[in-house]
């Protein structure tokens, strides 16, 4: 979250949905400086009251690259979100129709509208849920 890109104010703002956007890859940051920026942006969001984060933070469809992909999905597997974090899903493991897509919906169903896109998942973002005690 940070400033506002519209009115550069440092307050929160007012909710109109639960669901957050965080581009992890704008700017082009370390592997490390996403993760930093990740953890004030949980932080900030869970104060905020929000309950989902979709996360875009690339797959290295460059050749190179996908280092905040891999970085993002250690910290989550080894637990290192899980004060704020309650469930994650990678984008990859979201294809339209499978297992994981329809476990997801039903815990959000206004996610539906964001995941019926990627028919094939998208290996480029992660859904993270909050939790409800931060």
């Amino acid at each position: 979250m940070g400033d506002c890109q519209h009115c550069g104010s440092q307050a929160l703002p007012v909710l109109l949905s639960d669901t957050l956007e965080i581009n992890l890859k704008q700017g082009e940051p370390s592997a490390e400086e996403a993760l930093e920026r990740l953890t004030h942006q949980l932080r900030r969001a869970s104060h905020a009251g929000l309950k989902v984060i979709l996360l875009i933070h690339g797959y290295g469809s460059s050749g190179a690259g996908g280092h905040i992909k891999r970085a993002v999905h250690d910290a989550l597997e080894h637990n290192y979100f899980s004060d704020r974090v309650d469930e994650y899903y990678f984008g990859e493991d979201l294809a339209y129709g499978s297992e994981s897509y329809h476990a997801l919906l039903r815990r959000r169903p206004g996610l539906k509208s964001h995941l019926q896109i990627f028919k094939q998942g998208n290996a480029g973002m992660t859904i993270l849920l909050l939790g409800t005690s931060s």
